[in-house]
């Protein structure tokens, strides 16, 4: 396969809101992922390993984080005269160009690229997923059955399947269904968000889905049904490791995943590593008084209290007497004196004051304004916020961004509640 074959077209618009705080002030692939990533690494680092080098990514919502993220691709070495990386962004040419109504207009919008990169085939991803894939293996698949179009299909637990778009196949793998986030799902076959279109035909449906009033303009609830039948789609049945991390839950889980003896993602792995621009931090510093157990350090970080079972990003201090139990703590956040961290997640640039305790107690009451998102004791703090000293948070709080001290009403804030400004 020449790599001019392909062209890939990562989605990297969502709004993520199911992840609520931690997308408030990022496109969702921009989320921090394990210790030092992005989620958006683990698509690019695979279209780089499979020899796709010519990579558009659509980017709608809160795009800037991303932007600086990705700059010119060199992380990826995907700063190149052929190929490379595109930052395509919604724009305003016609009337049939706006903001990106669905996964299918974002593609829609940009077909001049495709056209002028001129590929026999189009990947299109999510980039908001964390897993490993030889996207050449999809590739010819694909080729080997004279599709129109393949989807990359795993199966999922019959409980979560509702969650996602689910296939059903015939004995070759042609699919005869598909359906949207099923309130009663017929398989347990789920889309993975990842497609290989035949250029001329993607052009051809996405096309005739422009002239569709009132649709929403989307692969999964609009075009790929439209297929069944009338087109050659098949599924590709992918056995490794494959996560959506669109709730806090799974997105905690897929973290704490990491840490496990045997990670069912090796992010040490040295034949398909993740690439992500590099820090120039100083090395990971331990006190005297330090203990760190079956944890992950980002550099910079400095410990002088107790860490277990947590990850912390790049630039985390610890200070003296203080506790950290699973727990994801990113950027540049400081922990005082004596402060209490259990199954808390926290975003950059907070401080938890001396004393403070996150995550209190056994009482598991629902948040109360998000109860489906914040349910299972997780508590969630914004960017940029301070927690005053000896302040006890309970558990499925949700702590906005950019709250000072004021923003607190009292220095006990039950289970379930939430604060912002």
């Amino acid at each position: 396969m020449s790599s001019r074959d392909v062209v890939a077209m990562i989605l990297a618009g969502g709004e993520g809101r199911r992840l609520d705080i931690l997308s408030e002030k990022r496109a969702k692939p921009a989320v921090p992922f394990g210790g030092k990533y992005r989620i958006i690494d683990f698509c690019l680092s695979n279209c780089v390993h499979s020899e796709i080098y010519c990579i558009g990514i659509l980017t709608q919502y809160n795009p800037r984080s991303l932007n600086d993220h990705i700059r010119t691709g060199k992380a990826w070495d995907l700063d190149r005269v052929k190929g490379g990386i595109f930052l395509l962004q919604p724009y305003v040419s016609d009337a049939l160009t706006d903001w990106y109504r669905g996964t299918a207009a974002a593609i829609y919008q940009n077909l001049n690229f495709i056209q002028e990169k001129d590929p026999e085939l189009v990947l299109i991803l999510s980039g908001d997923h964390i897993y490993k894939m030889d996207y050449r293996v999809l590739i010819e698949f694909h080729r080997q059955n004279r599709a129109d179009l393949t989807i990359s299909v795993i199966e999922v637990p019959w409980e979560e399947a509702h969650r996602f778009g689910i296939l059903s196949v015939n004995t070759e793998g042609k699919v005869i269904d598909f359906e949207e986030k099923p309130a009663h799902p017929k398989s347990n076959l789920a889309s993975m968000g990842i497609y290989v279109f035949s250029r001329e035909v993607l052009e051809e449906e996405v096309k005739e889905e422009a002239q569709r009033p009132g649709s929403s303009f989307d692969f999964g609830k609009d075009v790929i049904p439209r297929m069944i039948g009338t087109r050659r789609v098949f599924a590709f049945r992918f056995q490794g490791y494959w996560k959506d991390v669109g709730t806090l839950d799974a997105y905690w889980e897929a973290n704490m995943e990491l840490l496990k003896p045997n990670p069912p993602i090796d992010l040490h792995e040295e034949k398909w590593p993740i690439y992500t621009p590099l820090e120039d931090r100083p090395p990971v510093k331990l006190g005297q008084e330090a203990v760190v157990e079956n944890s992950i350090l980002g550099s910079g970080t400095i410990v002088n209290g107790r860490v277990v079972n947590s990850i912390l990003f790049n630039g985390v201090y610890v200070s003296e007497g203080a506790e950290i139990r699973d727990s994801i703590v990113m950027d540049d956040v400081v922990i005082e004196h004596k402060a209490f961290l259990d199954r808390v997640i926290v975003d950059k640039l907070v401080v938890i004051g001396k004393e403070a305790f996150v995550g209190y107690g056994e009482d598991c009451t629902p948040n109360r304004k998000f109860p489906q998102m914040l349910q299972s004791g997780l508590t969630v703090i914004g960017k940029n916020t301070r927690v005053p000293p000896r302040t006890i948070i309970g558990r499925n709080c949700r702590i906005g961004a950019d709250l000072g001290g004021e923003a607190f009403p009292s220095a006990f804030i039950p289970s379930g509640e939430s604060l912002e400004k």
